[in-house]
Formats: C-alpha cells, structure tokens, sequence
C-alpha cells in the first residue's frame, strides 16, 4: 500500500478456512416431472431418492419441482442452485441426469465440480443412443412450443371474447 504496508487476501492463500467443512455441508435429493399427468412418477421419484439417501446413511433434504426440463425458472431449482453457490451442499443426488434439466444440465455439473459438490446420479444406466436422444429433446422442444404457442392464441381468444361480450353488454344499456 501507500503506507508500506503488505495486504494479502486469506481467501487465496487458505481457501480451506473459509470453506465449510464436509460434515456441515448437506446432502440435496432433486426431483422433477414435466407435467401434473405424471405427479405419480413424482412419487416414485422421491421414493427412490430417499431410499437410496438413507441406504448410504446421508442427512438430506428432498426438493422436488414440477415443470418443464426447458424453464430455468422453477422454485426448486432456483432454490437448488442458491443453495449450491452460497457453498452449503456438498452433494447431489438426481434419479437421472434429464431430472435436473432437458438441456444445460452439464452447466449445472460444472457449477458443482467448480464448488467442489460431488453429484450421484441413482439410474446411471446404459447409455442410450445418440438417435433416441436426439428424438426425445426434439420432441420436448416442440412440445414447449406448442404449448406457448396454443397459450398465446388462448390469451388472445379470451381477450377478443371478453372485448365482445363487454361490447354486447354495452348495446344493451
């Protein structure tokens, strides 16, 4: 500094003491389904995560969402990634690696591998091919769209329909 003083941050040079230990960094269950139809796999899904969580003897806390693969803005992730990079995880626990997200779901395990958060993946299975994966995100790409798509025809129609019955309400005052 100015005053010949030497200023270093301990950030850098101990990053170990600001660190929370392993013990008090906890264990996070994700679960997610895309839609209301399929809340009984949701069940499953949390089953599964549980019992995989206390057959390894882990303290955890379950965060379930349901929503599409394609928002970024559910509750339980948000929730999730907060939890994440304020340092208070230390594990991950998903059924599948699409639970977490259709797509970005590598960004999220960079995020984790960057806070050193290990991630369990339960059903790690064999993988499946390049062609089924691609059909599949294509069709939840469509299936996003149309959804959008049919909503804003929907607003619309009911704005336009609103506009003629407030219309015909009018003529007959």
């Amino acid at each position: 500094t100015s005053g010949k003083h030497r200023r270093y941050d301990l950030l850098k040079l101990k990053p170990e003491l600001f660190r929370a230990s392993e013990d008090s960094r906890k264990t996070l269950a994700y679960a997610r389904v895309s839609s209301h139809d399929q809340k009984a796999d949701l069940e499953r899904q949390k089953q599964v995560l549980e019992l995989y969580c206390a057959q390894q003897g882990w303290t955890f806390e379950l965060i379930s969402d349901l929503g599409s693969g394609m928002n970024y803005y559910k509750k339980g992730l948000k929730r999730l990634l907060n939890e994440i990079l304020a340092g208070h995880v230390g594990r991950l626990v998903i059924t599948h690696k699409d639970r977490l997200l259709r797509f970005g779901a590598e960004l999220v395990f960079s995020i984790c591998e960057a806070k050193h958060v290990e991630v369990v993946i339960v059903n790690n299975g064999e993988d499946t091919a390049f062609e089924e994966d691609l059909a599949t995100d294509v069709l939840e790409i469509i299936t996003i769209f149309s959804a959008r798509l049919y909503g804003s025809r929907s607003r619309k129609n009911k704005k336009l329909l609103d506009g003629v019955k407030q219309a015909v309400e009018d003529a007959r005052t």
